[in-house]
């Protein structure tokens, strides 16, 4: 990819928007973007929150890809910052991953990060 992801926030591979909207397919509400944030808590420190959103607020953060809309609030889009979101659907392994350049070391689960 040749977009510069560190000005253009966060990324959403194909394979991740394709589960994004299968997953708001099946939602009453329409609309849906996915949102991402960061919260305190997790094993080491801070977590990711991926959920499916139809508000926008103050401050955020929104780019698209793939036809899905991609938002962060202001306050997590600093640790965001050129983060790639990707679905993988393995024998291993299925499920949203988040290869996050602002993370100096994340635990076992890959659910949180600091």
């Amino acid at each position: 990819m040749s977009v510069d992801q560190t000005t253009q926030g966060i990324v959403l591979t194909e394979a991740a928007a394709a589960k994004v909207k299968a997953l708001a397919a099946g939602e009453p509400e329409e609309n849906l973007h996915l949102r991402i944030g960061v919260a305190a808590g997790g094993c080491s420190g801070l977590r990711y929150q991926l959920t499916l959103d139809d508000t926008d607020l103050e401050g955020d953060v929104a780019a698209e890809w793939h036809g899905v809309k991609v938002v962060t609030d202001r306050m997590s889009a600093p640790y965001l910052a050129g983060a790639v979101i990707d679905f993988m659907d393995t024998i291993e392994q299925q499920g949203f991953t988040i290869e996050n350049p602002n993370a100096a070391g994340s635990c076992s689960c890959g659910d949180s990060f600091h």
